[in-house]
Order: C-alpha cells, then structure tokens, then sequence
C-alpha cells in the first residue's frame, strides 16, 4: 500500500517595506535578539506580561530561544498566528506579531509590536504595521485587526495615529501587563476600510 506524501510546509512569508525587511525568527538570530532585548529591558518590560515563575528566560537560554522559535512556527503552520523580526540594514530591530487569528463568523487577528529605542522614531514601526496590515488583509483575507494600548504608552500611541487607525474606546482592565490589570485603548481597521485607504497607505508607506 503507497503512502500519501504529507504536503511540504509553505514557506515562511517575507514582507518587505522602503526600508524594513520582516520575516519570521530563527536559531540564528539569538545573539542579535538577546542583545536588543537585554538593551531595551527597562523601556520594554512594563509594556509587557511577567513571565511566569520558573519559566525559562528566552533572552538568557538558547534553547528557550529555540522552543520559542517553534512554537511560532507552529502557530504559522496552523494558520493561528504570525510573528516577525522587524530587520533594519539587516540588523534586528523589533517585532511584529500578528496572533489568535479567529476564523469562521469572526475573522479577527490580534497586533501587537515593539522596537528597539534606538530606532524609535524613525517610521519603521508604522512601515512594518502597514506591511502587517497588507499581508493580514490582502494574503490571509482577514476581515478585522484589533491592536490594544495602554493609554499612556505615547510611543505605541503614536504608531496608529500616524497611520489614523480608527480608535474604538477603552476596554478595562483588559490585560494583565507587568503584574497589574490595565486598561488598553481599542484600535481597530477592518478590510472594509483597508480597501479605502490602502491606496495611501502602501505607497506612503511601502513604496
């Protein structure tokens, strides 16, 4: 009796903008991520969930590195989520991450991203957003992107108002962040307004 072959996994999707390169992380990538992060701890770590105690630290270990790496290539693999390193001149810079992609009557993905200080205030996170936006509207056929913000993090603030992301109000005590249940501003796009304004938005953005 022959066996079927299993289909060959699709290839993890590049996104290029003017001046960014996104694609997904991997083994190699450590010793420039641990760097980035262990920089930017103090600028990032409020922004961000505590990490469970006893986990492995990602930053500090290799191998937790790696299994994160896999997990977000399952997340791919199964059409729940895609993450990206934000690469500037070939040097990583940030991330990316589109995730619990929602299928059926909802059609949802989750945005969330952050970069490196030193390369905050250039336009590399409204490009790389764009290019997000492009490949969860026109590749994936999404119907809605939500990015949720704390009110006071002005510099993510930023990013979506540069690029009047609609703002749907605040949802409280949305998220646990940092030890503490916080409230998040609600942005949201839909593919219906993606197909207004990506006219704009591409070029501007894109090139």
């Amino acid at each position: 009796m022959m066996r079927r072959k299993s289909p060959s996994p699709q290839p993890a999707p590049w996104l290029t903008g003017k001046r960014i390169t996104m694609r997904p992380l991997r083994e190699e990538d450590f010793e420039q991520w641990r760097e980035v992060r262990l920089t930017n701890e103090e600028w990032l770590l409020k922004w961000e969930p505590l990490r469970p105690n006893n986990a492995p630290d990602a930053v500090r270990e290799r191998s937790a590195f790696i299994v994160r790496c896999d997990a977000r290539r399952r997340d791919r693999q199964a059409g729940v989520g895609f993450s990206f390193g934000v690469f500037v001149d070939n040097q990583f810079a940030g991330e990316m991450n589109l995730s619990s992609i929602h299928r059926g009557a909802h059609q949802n993905a989750y945005v969330g991203y952050w970069i490196d200080h030193r390369h905050a205030g250039h336009g590399y996170t409204p490009e790389a957003l764009v290019a997000l936006m492009q490949f969860g509207f026109d590749e994936l056929n999404l119907h809605r992107l939500q990015i949720s913000i704390i009110p006071r993090n002005t510099a993510s603030r930023r990013v979506v108002e540069k690029l009047d992301v609609r703002a749907e109000g605040i949802a409280e005590r949305y998220l646990q962040i940092n030890g503490l249940w916080e409230d998040h501003i609600r942005f949201a796009m839909t593919s219906e307004e993606w197909e207004v304004r990506k006219a704009d938005l591409v070029p501007t953005w894109l090139g």
